[in-house]
């Protein structure tokens, strides 16, 4: 028996140490394969409302709303807030608590609610929508177009661009198709689908007013489409859809004096949501380059100043003190031309073209120093999270 018991523990031994060796040189062999999400998507050769023409020549979109309809679902969230009172302060004293403390007691947390829309980009129940949706929400519930109401959980959130990923425990679930990438021009047609006012699943009809909307002080990252089909608040996660029902963006805020639509509404286009969702559904989060300066645009004015051939390119105004720009000797006052070659046009080019570096990876920056081209290596760091901050729908 004694036998046997030591045979045993030599055995369990053995096995351990394989497991640790094949854990520490081999970490990639025990990774378990997740299960693949499906996307549904328009072929990249083909642009949109060119695949069914007959569509348009009827005058209705019908079609493609009864297409994208089910895929577009309401979201209800809930969080409990407190309301803040200054009496608070003396509810341990036993004489002010003689007076008035029933009013204290009955002062309960008050559940705050508020609502949106979001899109069912996969068939395993996973949801786009918009961040300021779902932030601060301590209950998550969807209505689907069937009448079901579910409740979901953030996988996870990216307030750099004001996407998150919802999921419910559900399947084959309709879900919606994403348009052919970069096909969308000024002037097609497009229809927003969402929630607006809570008054149920709505469709309103527009163009596109403009494409790479940015500067806007919305989000960080911005490439919005800009469209004035009507959207109000409660549209924010829904859909932006072609004459075809495919997706095109998800709409997200409105320029508004009065609350209500002012026919001026973005969208994040659905090629960014895409790479978003992406990263979020195998990762949770969302992992950005990033080199650790402060930038600002190129004026006429700075051009000059600087001696520069054309208004182009970003001025470093500030570098973090130990960042990746640090450390490769970038200074403040230099002009930042070009990033491995690709040209800066402003700090919002900058941004979005540090951002998709890995980190880790070494760059080569290209700058304007005193009155002369100089190049850089830097090895690109990853970004930091964003303090989370909430918006309104």
């Amino acid at each position: 028996m004694q036998r046997i018991w030591l045979i045993f523990a030599q055995s369990v031994t053995a096995c351990l140490g394989i497991l640790f060796v094949l854990r520490l040189f081999y970490p990639q062999l025990l990774i378990t394969t997740q299960e693949p999400i499906t996307i549904k998507q328009v072929g990249s050769n083909l642009k949109a409302s060119t695949v069914s023409p007959q569509t348009s020549s009827k005058g209705s979109y019908s079609d493609a709303a009864k297409k994208a309809m089910p895929a577009v679902v309401n979201i209800f969230t809930s969080s409990q807030k407190t309301a803040v009172n200054p009496q608070q302060q003396y509810k341990d004293d036993p004489l002010f608590r003689h007076f008035f403390g029933d009013q204290l007691d009955n002062e309960d947390e008050q559940p705050d609610s508020s609502l949106g829309s979001g899109v069912i980009v996969s068939e395993q129940g996973l949801i786009l929508t918009n961040d300021h949706v779902v932030a601060s929400a301590d209950e998550i519930e969807i209505l689907l177009s069937d009448g079901r109401k579910l409740p979901a959980k953030v996988v996870g959130t990216d307030p750099e661009t004001d996407l998150a990923v919802i999921k419910v425990e559900a399947d084959k679930l309709p879900s919606i198709t994403f348009a052919a990438t970069d096909k969308l021009d000024v002037g097609d047609v497009v229809l927003a689908i969402g929630n607006p006012f809570g008054v149920g699943q709505t469709v309103t009809q527009g163009i596109v007013s403009a494409l790479g909307r940015n500067h806007l002080g919305i989000n960080t990252f911005e490439n919005f489409i800009q469209t004035d089909a009507s959207i109000n608040p409660g549209n924010s996660g829904g859909a932006l859809i072609d004459t075809e029902g495919n997706l095109v963006g998800i709409n997200s805020a409105i320029y508004s004096r009065s609350g209500g639509s002012m026919g001026i509404g973005f969208a994040i286009p659905a090629s960014l949501a895409k790479q978003v969702m992406e990263q979020i559904a195998l990762s949770g989060s969302v992992t950005r380059g990033w080199i650790g300066i402060e930038a600002q645009d190129i004026t006429p004015e700075l051009a000059e100043s600087f001696k520069l051939d054309k208004v182009q390119g970003s001025l470093i105004a500030g570098v973090l003190r130990d960042s990746p720009a640090d450390l490769a000797g970038i200074r403040s006052g230099d002009v930042l031309l070009a990033i491995n070659n690709r040209e800066v046009t402003d700090s919002n080019s900058m941004l979005n073209i540090i951002a998709v570096l890995k980190p880790n990876e070494k760059a080569v920056l290209t700058l304007a120093r005193n009155q002369k081209n100089i190049k850089v290596e830097v090895v690109i760091g990853k970004r930091p999270k964003p303090i989370a901050m909430r918006r309104q729908n």
